[in-house]
């Protein structure tokens, strides 16, 4: 039996440990968007699988009896894909997906459901430090009046898309004093972010917090209905009863 497991979050590098340790034929795949990424404790795979029916022939021939999707809580295409397919070849197929940010006290958050909603709250001339990554940064296009920088773990291959923007390179972890510094000393007037979840990126949160920065939230897409866990423990009991 081989187990796919569509790789890219922490909960993904641990259950990659945890199925090599347990001994369990499996497969990791990542899409690739990070140029170096961590290396994983699995035969890896790297790039997309092109179309749908691509991704299924990629199934059959590699044997796979068991799909989990650790992706990233917002790669709502890959996980949406992933789900129907396995369904409809008569895959098991698992989700690991944890838990979303909740807000606590001194938190000021404000949920958007769209990347261009931010606008609509933040003023022109602003500054505004974006948490959400490089993917979707064309979103924020009507930003153009303020100072808006995005963090990324890679160097950029191109300019930035609109007027007013900068990238800024950082590679993880980012401790909670160190958020704290880098929003003083860059005047962040608003902070965006993805409702990501988990421990690792969470800091920033609490630094904004610390610094009484508002948050304009994204929320999650909607996730299919399909098999789901939120720990990588609940995930590697379900691949050892395939």
């Amino acid at each position: 039996m081989t187990v796919l497991l569509m790789a890219g979050t922490r909960e993904a590098m641990a259950l990659a440990t945890a199925l090599h340790h347990a001994q369990i034929d499996a497969i990791a795949s990542l899409a690739g968007v990070t140029r170096n990424p961590n290396a994983l404790e699995l035969p890896t795979r790297t790039g997309g699988f092109g179309d749908e029916a691509g991704f299924r022939d990629y199934l059959i021939e590699a044997g796979i009896k068991g799909v989990v999707d650790a992706t990233h809580p917002f790669a709502a295409r890959i996980t949406s894909r992933t789900a129907r397919v396995c369904r409809e070849m008569g895959i098991p197929y698992l989700q690991i997906l944890r838990p979303a940010w909740e807000p606590v006290a001194g938190d000021r958050w404000h949920f958007i459901d769209r990347e261009e909603e931010a606008a609509a709250l933040i003023s022109p001339g602003e500054t505004v430090f974006l948490g959400t990554g490089r993917q979707t940064l064309e979103k924020f296009a009507n930003l153009a009046g303020c100072r808006v920088i995005c963090r990324q773990i890679d160097p950029p291959e191109k300019p930035f898309p609109f007027p007013g923007g900068e990238y800024l390179i950082g590679r993880p972890p980012f401790p909670v004093v160190d958020e704290i510094a880098l929003f003083e000393r860059l005047k962040v007037d608003w902070l965006v972010v993805k409702n990501a979840g988990g421990d690792a990126s969470k800091t920033k949160l609490t630094a904004a917090r610390a610094k009484q920065i508002p948050v304009i939230m994204i929320n999650r897409p909607a996730m299919p209905d399909a098999p789901r866990v939120e720990t990588v423990e609940d995930a590697l009991a379900w691949v050892q009863r395939l």
